[in-house]
């Protein structure tokens, strides 16, 4: 295996900015990041068009309008991390949009995706998500994984990070040592040490995402910063949490489904006992925050979806 980059701090950069997008009025929800360096600012996720009023105003307290915005770096594309991307375009036509490129199909054409998304969350997706429009291919830098890219004065390293998406990278700052994770290492709320899984269908495979948190550790990072939300600096003790968190809720979908084959008793006892995992762990007011972030019935379509496919493979 060849040799990772290792961060390298750059003190004259300013720090990231989290932007609370106050996802359906809750805060510490879903975060954007701002990046400012080399005169460019780039996003770090876009969050739903939904938040697009928050961003704006996030913007505006620091001077700065969407017509300011240089690049927006997409770790995945679901709908809370890439919604507003093409709104976004739209409104600024120079922004340059960088994603993976089994994601950048969908972005120059959602049809797809929007008709997934709306098996999922049916009348309630226009009022959480807002639209999703296209971007133009000539907006869209379309990764790999292994780029080092030049956004906002600094170096920035693509890290592949399959698991929770086929499409999801992380973005590796190594100016500053930041690990621009996404939904790789889970849902963690600022001040709680609980690491909950977020494993929603389609694309969930353990096997791969076990790979992807070695990728990210072997080039020690300083701190890793989720969506769901915010920067840690106990790096290796998060991703350690994340995996065993995962495993232990793919476990449990595993051991139900073995138990019965009534899908609605399925789901009911998956969700029971993986919200009062969360309730346990922690205070009453901030499990209830956790349960919906992590919505563990998506967790268990996804998870439900990864076993029937791997049965399906070995048999």
């Amino acid at each position: 295996m060849p040799p990772s980059p290792q961060p390298t701090p750059d003190t004259s950069l300013p720090e990231a900015s989290i932007l609370d997008l106050n996802f359906l009025g809750y805060s510490e929800a879903i975060a954007s990041c701002l990046l400012e360096g080399g005169g460019e600012l780039a996003l770090v996720d876009s969050g739903p068009t939904s938040c697009l009023p928050t961003l704006r105003a996030k913007l505006a307290e620091r001077g700065l309008q969407v017509a300011d915005l240089t690049a927006i770096l997409l770790t995945h594309i679901h709908f809370d991390h890439a919604g507003a991307a093409g709104t976004l375009v739209r409104e600024n036509p120079r922004l340059k949009v960088y994603v993976h490129g089994i994601g950048a199909k969908h972005m120059v054409n959602p049809e797809r995706l929007l008709a997934s998304a709306t098996r999922l969350y049916g009348d309630a997706m226009q009022q959480m998500f807002g639209e999703f429009l296209a971007v133009p291919a000539e907006n869209l830098t379309v990764l790999v994984g292994g780029e080092q890219l030049q956004v906002a004065g600094r170096k920035v390293e693509v890290i592949y990070s399959p698991g929770h998406a086929s499409h999801h990278v992380t973005f590796l700052d190594l100016s500053t040592g930041t690990a621009f994770v996404g939904d790789t290492t889970g849902l963690r709320l600022p001040g709680h040490g609980l690491v909950a899984p977020v494993t929603p269908p389609p694309d969930i495979d353990l096997e791969v995402w076990d790979r992807s948190l070695e990728e990210i550790s072997r080039r020690k990072p300083a701190r890793i910063f989720l969506t769901h939300f915010g920067p840690y600096k106990n790096v290796e003790e998060h991703l350690d949490q994340t995996r065993e968190g995962m495993h232990r809720w793919a476990d449990r979908a595993a051991e139900i489904m073995a138990a019965t084959t009534d899908d609605g008793a399925r789901i009911a006892r998956f969700i029971k006992e993986s919200e009062a995992e969360m309730h346990r762990a922690l205070p009453a007011e901030t499990a209830v925050r956790y349960t919906k972030g992590a919505n563990a019935t998506l967790s268990w379509y996804g998870l439900e979806r990864y076993w029937r496919k791997r049965a399906t493979s070995q048999s």
